[in-house]
């Protein structure tokens, strides 16, 4: 059965029920294409007609013919091949790219997607596994996709429907350490013998795998103690002092003349961790958990002062240092008692 709902000179909204769950509206207007578009319900297809004939007729319509054609799974291919290649977290976006493709929503023209439809999204991920990290980074991509659609891709109708969704909380940040002998036990099982080194350089060094992974030799100079930086997460160079074992641990590798000290992919380092873990009886503990176990001990064993340890370990602001400030307690307490700067750490 047809509905009618206005017509305004030669405008013309049109709805159709299809089935119980659905409804069709059409604008029919003298100089412009058919426009339709499917909703759950009738008080939605009546909203949005009226936005578009309103746009319609005050001259500021835009076609929506692309984004009523193209899949969300078109518009993910379209952006790992345009837009990936030139970025640090290819790899991983490309993976989170392959899992999306699991999820009904990908199969999805881009113009039915609504916020309601984000939210039902993420319930599915969170009960099958998904942390709120994850989720969040899934919810940024595809907003990035929306974004980059309207602006670049001619689907100036579109609106993003992650804008509005409900992100998931983020829980405080991890504070696992090594505690008792773990990190003796996890030394005594890494395998193999670079993947030892390369735990001990990041319990060293606070560098984030990425980086350590990233090292060339030609930004290592053993003489002066440093690691130069020039490629990091927050796109900041920087130098990392090295302390004695550090450098103990660079001058014990076979040298090449140029080039990556370790030709090592990311995931590897990870199947290496849980093996050794496991071998070593230890539980809960990642490959990242090391660079704060670093960082924790810079901030007790160390009279550095904040600015000076984030230097070291690259963190972009002094506040997300602030969670480390109760490391220093026995520290302080030794300089109210009247011990010098340089010898509370003592």
């Amino acid at each position: 059965m047809l509905h009618f709902l206005q017509q305004r000179g030669e405008a013309m909204a049109t709805f159709r029920s299809r089935g119980n769950l659905q409804w069709e509206a059409r604008i029919r207007r003298k100089g412009y294409p058919t426009t339709c578009k499917t909703f759950d319900t009738k008080a939605e297809a009546e909203a949005w007609a009226a936005a578009r004939e309103s746009e319609m007729f005050r001259g500021a319509w835009v076609s929506s013919k692309e984004a009523d054609s193209t899949t969300l799974e078109e518009c993910l291919d379209r952006y790992a091949k345009d837009y990936l290649p030139a970025m640090k977290s290819h790899a991983r976006e490309v993976r989170r790219i392959s899992n999306l493709k699991k999820y009904p929503l990908v199969k999805r023209i881009m113009s039915t997607i609504r916020t309601k439809d984000i939210a039902e999204f993420r319930k599915v991920r969170e009960e099958g596994g998904a942390g709120p990290d994850t989720v969040r980074l899934d919810f940024s991509l595809i907003s990035r996709v929306f974004v980059i659609a309207k602006s670049d891709w001619g689907m100036e109708s579109l609106s993003n429907p992650v804008e509005h969704a409900t992100k998931p909380k983020l829980p405080g940040g991890r504070t696992r350490r090594l505690v008792g002998d773990e990190e003796k036990r996890l030394l005594a099982a890494c395998q193999p013998p670079e993947f030892r080194a390369i735990v001990e350089l990041a319990i060293a060094t606070a560098m984030r795998r990425s980086e350590i992974l990233g090292v060339e030799w030609d930004s290592v100079n053993l003489k002066q103690q440093t690691i130069h930086l020039a490629d990091t997460k927050n796109s900041s160079a920087r130098t990392v002092p090295l302390d004695e074992r550090a450098v103990e641990i660079l001058s014990d590798l076979p040298r090449n003349i140029s080039g990556k000290i370790w030709d090592i992919h990311e995931d590897t380092i990870d199947k290496w961790m849980t093996k050794a873990c496991t071998a070593a009886g230890i539980v809960g503990l990642r490959f990242h958990d090391l660079r704060h176990e670093a960082t924790s001990r810079l901030f007790e064993s160390t009279d550095l002062s904040d600015l000076e340890i984030s230097e070291i370990t690259g963190h972009k602001s002094l506040q997300s240092l602030k969670r480390y400030a109760h490391l220093r307690t026995a520290r302080l307490v030794k300089r109210l008692n009247g011990a010098r700067r340089g010898e509370a750490h003592a």
